[in-house]
């Protein structure tokens, strides 16, 4: 079993413990959450496509699905989610039965080329539970890597700041300049940064060109 995958085992452990919640996704505050949607939805609510395809990569039980119907953004996209737990995805699909769900681990079995428009990694780097920092860089840059090929226009993911007082041992801290110094030599160099929300952590949009 690869190192990455102690993390999903991780989060299916909170899903037994508290249910399809957002403590059962292992977020401690549900308005926080919200947050962390709201700001990965930047990622393409300019809606210079009609109805672009996005990708919720990691979705776990499809809390972002409610979010989106809250905020009457859900019929605005081709929404699919993607986990690489079986059990997140069983959950998902009883919640959610109409919608599009499957398992995958897209490092091992990547997504074709421009598979969708947009592709969301909310909360996947933000963990590193039992994991080194070197695995979870390796982990975070082969599965950036995965997800940024496998869009047409971009991606965004969040990991926990580095300019805080203290670092938490299971939390996945990345240095700034270490993250955009890998996505300009090996993704792009049209990133957006945002750091604006209140919370110790950054999300970054990363897109193919500047016509996002």
């Amino acid at each position: 079993m690869e190192r990455y995958q102690d993390i999903y085992k991780h989060y299916e452990k909170k899903l037994f413990k508290y249910g399809p919640t957002h403590k059962g996704m292992d977020w401690p505050n549900a308005n926080d959450l919200d947050k962390r949607f709201n700001v990965m939805t930047g990622l393409f609510n300019n809606f210079k496509l009609k109805k672009p395809s996005v990708l919720d990569l990691g979705c776990g039980v499809g809390l972002y699905i409610d979010y989106l119907k809250r905020n009457n953004l859900f019929d605005k996209i081709l929404f699919t989610g993607i986990d690489i737990s079986s059990k997140m995805i069983e959950t998902a699909k009883k919640i959610h039965p109409d919608e599009n769900f499957f398992v995958q681990d897209i490092i091992k079995k990547p997504l074709s080329v421009n598979s969708y428009d947009y592709i969301l990694m909310n909360g996947v780097l933000t963990e590193k539970v039992s994991l080194s920092k070197i695995e979870m860089v390796e982990f975070a840059k082969n599965i950036i890597y995965s997800a940024f090929n496998s869009s047409s226009k971009g991606i965004a993911f969040n990991v926990m700041s580095s300019y805080v007082d203290w670092e938490r041992d299971d939390l996945f801290h990345w240095n700034l300049n270490e993250v955009v110094s890998y996505l300009l030599n090996n993704c792009s160099r049209h990133i957006k940064i945002n750091m604006d929300y209140g919370l110790y952590e950054y999300t970054f949009y990363v897109y193919k060109n500047s016509n996002y």
